[in-house]
């Protein structure tokens, strides 16, 4: 957000000046993860175009495979197993939650249909038991779980509730079904649609113990001037949507702009970009990745222990990106206490989010398959 002036504005809330004004701090106590059993190869996508194309996908994204909804899936039936499977790693009961926040782009229940009303929110809290909690739907693009986390973890800062969960549904791949009908060349605006993948996901964020630092810092700012580079729309050729989306300008406005947000968010929350030992981006393409970790590199020194890149066999899952990375690597024992992590979010509107905190024993609940 930007003032008369051009000022940029951001929507903060710091764990590290700000935590004395807070009653409390908030941490991640649990996470849940559902992917659909169904593969969709990117070879097998490429053979279902209607026309010739000659793109060479996998080379130009990264992407091997993504996982796809089966008739009995859709963006209502991934939230509410993520949300078990969550539960499953927590030591509180669906009874204890006190709030639930969906935040899926998707709000698909019983196929591809559309739900706004009544809320999906409540059909997931239905579903698991949690009665007990306040619910609500909330979307911001592509950040929509970070977002979610922003919001539950300031309910829990200031000591209005104990716990809560965020959730996230995505089923998305229909769009990639739509675009291969229409989609010619590499410079199709619906080339980017080739790229999704469904997914669930789930985080259960509760009230800290005292002294301890979890989640330091979540900020969002949007560059509304760029809110047209990615849209969607109802499809024309197929039930769901189609989406139509500008991904050079997005990709060059995010190596002009994020950058110097980034720095400005972290300097404002007391943090150095040196203390961050992982960085989970948006997951679009290995080539995006890589390029916009050399961008910040070069042009802030920010040089993390490791720049995460899990989209081979996931693909690009919308507001459920960084919590499939999230997860997944702590099934591997990736994390060692004390790590700060950085989520970091491109997304429609333009949406730029950071999302820090420290890793506690959460590890311990995962990685013992």
């Amino acid at each position: 957000m930007r003032d008369l002036e051009g000022k940029q504005h951001w929507m903060l809330y710091e764990g590290g000046r700000a935590a004395a004004a807070a009653a409390h701090a908030g941490r991640f106590e649990s996470l849940g993860l559902a992917l659909p059993e169904k593969r969709l190869t990117t070879d097998e996508l490429l053979r279902s175009t209607k026309h010739s194309t000659g793109i060479d996908l996998e080379k130009l994204t990264g992407i091997r495979e993504r996982r796809i909804c089966s008739e009995d899936e859709d963006s209502f039936t991934l939230a509410v197993a993520a949300a078990r499977d969550c539960l499953a790693h927590s030591a509180y009961g669906a009874r204890d939650l006190e709030m639930l926040v969906s935040c899926s782009i998707s709000k698909n229940k019983g196929g591809v249909r559309h739900r706004l009303e009544p809320p999906l929110s409540l059909s997931i809290k239905e579903a698991i038991g949690a009665n007990q909690a306040k619910s609500f739907d909330i979307s911001n693009a592509c950040s929509g779980m970070m977002t979610g986390v922003f919001v539950l973890n300031d309910f829990i800062r200031r000591g209005a509730i104990r716990c809560g969960m965020v959730v996230s549904g995505e089923y998305i791949s229909n769009l990639g079904a739509n675009a291969a009908k229409k989609i010619r060349s590499v410079l199709s605006p619906q080339l980017a649609s080739l790229t999704l993948g469904d997914a669930g996901v789930a985080a259960i964020v509760a009230r800290a113990a005292e002294g301890s630092r979890g989640i330091r810092v979540v900020a969002f700012t949007t560059l509304s001037e760029h809110s047209r580079l990615c849209v969607g729309v109802p499809s024309s050729v197929g039930p769901g949507a189609s989406m139509y989306t500008d991904a050079r300008a997005i990709h060059r406005v995010t190596l002009e702009d994020a950058p110097a947000l980034l720095a400005d968010v972290i300097d404002q929350s007391g943090l150095d970009l040196g203390d961050i030992d992982y960085a989970i981006p948006h997951q679009t393409s290995k080539r995006a990745i890589e390029k916009g970790a050399r961008e910040l590199a070069e042009r802030l020194g920010f040089r993390p222990r490791h720049f995460v890149d899990n989209i081979a066999e996931r693909g690009n899952t919308a507001t459920t990106t960084h919590f499939v990375a999230l997860y997944e690597f702590l099934e591997k024992r990736a994390f060692a206490a004390g790590d700060t992590i950085a989520l970091i979010s491109v997304a429609s509107g333009l949406e730029v989010g950071v999302l820090v905190f420290e890793m506690d024993e959460l590890m311990e609940r995962y990685g013992h398959h």
